[in-house]
């Protein structure tokens, strides 16, 4: 298969960034940032469920989500549901593979010159920092593919069923919709698994609700935020097209 055509050379660039933001995500995701002190604002004091002071406290991850989003909806309008399902379990399995190499990369013998680091004035363990980072437990790493996987083929069955009501109108509707429902299942999917069923963790149920809304909150508000950008890039891919390339594929992937 060569990538001559203009739908094809479309879906290698928008499977790229999927996939490479996906598993980004995954990696970034390690660290765990305020966002109120990012944006210069004072800690919220949010008492949700008898949980006391929540903020939004985000995984770095959520910086690439927007992005994924996107591309999903982008994917699903132009190519339909199967290319979207197939990238998202191509992704899953990529994504689990990364981690088995990292594991793998944990277990080398380090170089002694390279261990003691000294960093921004912190002498540095670089071995124990890298397995911290990197390292992340297992129930973490399966609650994060299956929220993802579970995520997507939400998204992607809600987005054409919204379509099939809407037509082409309301391009908003459908993608904005069918990204809150999906990332409502995926913020208490990934919590649920990761410290609900993981025994090494002790979250009650009340714990699980008022982290995951936090984090949901979060995400409504960026979707809805990105609502304008979609619609850019929307109409960036239907000017490469042009009309009649944009409007065919746009009728093949809406009959699956």
């Amino acid at each position: 298969m060569t990538f001559k055509t203009k739908e094809s050379r479309l879906l290698l660039i928008l499977g790229s960034f999927f996939v490479a933001n996906a598993i980004l995500s995954e990696f970034i995701g390690v660290k765990l940032f305020s966002v109120e002190e990012t944006l210069g604002f004072k800690k919220f004091d949010i008492n949700l469920f008898g949980v006391p002071n929540l903020s939004f406290v985000m995984s770095a991850g959520v910086l690439t989500w927007p992005i994924i989003f996107i591309m999903t909806d982008i994917i699903n309008e132009y190519f339909g549901v199967k290319q979207v399902r197939f990238l998202s379990i191509l992704t899953s399995i990529l994504i689990a593979f990364a981690f088995l190499v990292v594991w793998g990369s944990m277990h080398l013998s380090a170089a002694d010159f390279w261990v003691h680091q000294t960093i921004n004035g912190e002498d540095l363990n670089m071995n124990n920092a890298f397995a911290g980072i990197f390292g992340q437990g297992m129930w973490i790493i399966v609650g994060s593919i299956i929220a993802f996987i579970v995520g997507q083929l939400a998204d992607v069955l809600i987005f054409h069923r919204i379509k099939k009501i809407t037509g082409e109108r309301a391009l908003w509707l459908r993608a904005t919709g069918s990204t809150l429902v999906s990332q409502l299942i995926d913020s208490f999917v990934v919590i649920f698994i990761a410290f609900y069923l993981n025994p090494q963790y002790h979250y009650s149920w009340q714990m699980v609700a008022a982290i995951g809304l936090v984090n949901y909150t979060y995400k409504f508000v960026v979707a809805i935020l990105m609502t304008p950008i979609l619609y850019i890039v929307h109409a960036i891919i239907d000017g490469y097209l042009g009309k009649e390339l944009a409007k065919k594929l746009m009728e093949m992937a809406g009959r699956g």
